[in-house]
């Protein structure tokens, strides 16, 4: 919820520069060359900028869809998923909130399933295909088959390194009072609230970055017609 003002003042400010860039930028193109006025450096890039914009603005929906088509049918094949996951969880903050809320995610519905009675195995094998994450699923699968040969869930869980030392300790002693559903709640409350304060942090960074961003570009545009201006109505005078 948090991330759909940012996402939106993005699209917003894309769509502006959008328009700007096909419709108002050729207008003053036309006025310039009607005009004979010789064109600054950066009111010639800019006018290019806005030609490619004119020429190919339907790229600008199909390289994203085409990105996103790509990456589900690389999904499709498992090896392919795995790399696409682990490079998301590799991610600058955005890895840590995806890594985070799928170990709560995962957790609480473990702890659900082994509170109503379900198996170990089979709510392992329920929590593995609620994870939507191929790093975790196999970790799962590692988790699963180590417990079905005896071991402990704390000792295969250390060994896949997908959560913190503090929650592998949680489950540990989780095992050995039997009360485990109850430490896995305790973790993917834990894990929310640390979702919670990643994606504050995230909303708190891209503010900035994206006024300056948006300042930047605006104060290029009116620069760079500003110029140009100036000179055409020195020279009407």
């Amino acid at each position: 919820g948090a991330m759909i003002y940012p996402v939106a003042v993005i699209t917003v400010a894309t769509c502006i520069v959008g328009f700007i860039m096909y419709w108002i930028i050729p207008k003053f193109k036309d006025i310039f060359i009607g005009f004979g006025v010789e064109l600054p450096k950066i009111t010639q890039v800019l006018i290019d900028m806005s030609d490619m914009v004119v020429k190919y603005w339907f790229l600008i929906p199909v390289i994203p869809f085409s990105m996103w088509l790509l990456i589900k049918i690389i999904k499709k094949n498992k090896t392919g998923a795995y790399i696409i996951d682990r490079i998301a969880l590799k991610l600058p903050i955005l890895g840590a909130i995806i890594g985070k809320s799928t170990v709560a995610r995962t957790c609480r519905t473990l702890g659900t399933l082994i509170a109503s009675g379900v198996p170990i195995l089979e709510a392992l094998s329920i929590a593995r295909d609620t994870a939507g994450n191929e790093v975790f699923r196999k970790a799962f699968d590692h988790i699963h088959a180590s417990i079905r040969e005896g071991e402990t869930m704390a000792v295969p869980l250390r060994e896949t390194r997908i959560v913190d030392d503090l929650v592998v300790n949680m489950v540990d002693v989780g095992e050995e009072t039997g009360a485990l559903d109850n430490m896995l709640y305790k973790v993917a409350d834990v894990y929310d609230e640390e979702v919670s304060v990643l994606v504050e942090s995230l909303v708190s960074l891209l503010e900035p970055i994206m006024v300056v961003v948006l300042g930047l570009i605006v104060g290029f545009i009116v620069i760079a017609l500003f110029m140009p201006l100036v000179k055409l109505l020195n020279d009407l005078s």
